[in-house]
């Protein structure tokens, strides 16, 4: 169990293919202005269920920001038991760009 680093266009195709889950860790107020499309907002709130409810076969992609504080989420990831893990390099910001957005009404 390891952690990879995956870039945006990689990122894109895997889950552009159905074969991935993306998990944002972002703080709540960044998520809802906007993330990746499909993505689970990952919060230690929820990270309990998280773990119980989610296949640890399914390949994860971990974004935050910039890419850096994703490594480290990715790492406590692999080591659940999650058989392929991903950290986004360039991170939401970096998708942003040139990829899809998604945003979420305010609670």
């Amino acid at each position: 169990m390891s952690v990879r680093r995956i870039s945006i266009p990689d990122a894109a195709a895997l889950l552009a293919d159905g074969k991935a889950t993306v998990v944002d860790i972002r703080d709540a107020l960044s998520f809802q202005a906007g993330h990746i499309p499909g993505a689970i907002h990952l919060t230690n709130d929820n990270v309990g269920r998280f773990l119980q409810e989610t296949d640890h076969a399914r390949p994860l992609v971990v974004c935050c920001y910039h890419g850096n504080s994703s490594i480290s989420a990715a790492a406590f990831l692999a080591e659940q038991g999650y058989a392929e893990v991903y950290s986004l390099d360039g991170g939401f910001e970096g998708w942003r760009f040139n990829q899809p957005v998604e945003r979420t009404a305010p609670r």
